[in-house]
């Protein structure tokens, strides 16, 4: 997020988040659906199970896929 990709926050899957993981990132249909805009939401898994971390909102988003070159 942030107009230079390079100082943003980044999240991705498997990356450590206190004694949790994020174990996935949603697009947010409903959300889209409802309010035209993009939200994404983030999932950790911890010893709890799984539970909704963040929502990023409203903020310049660069999606990165992981591709084999």
């Amino acid at each position: 997020m942030g107009n230079d990709p390079l100082k943003a926050m980044a999240y991705y899957v498997g990356q450590k988040a206190g004694d949790a993981e994020v174990d996935c990132i949603i697009l947010d249909g409903e959300h889209l659906h409802k309010y035209k805009e993009r939200r994404y939401l983030i999932y950790i898994k911890g010893e709890e199970g799984i539970m909704l971390w963040k929502a990023v909102e409203n903020a310049p988003v660069l999606l990165e896929f992981d591709c084999n070159f």
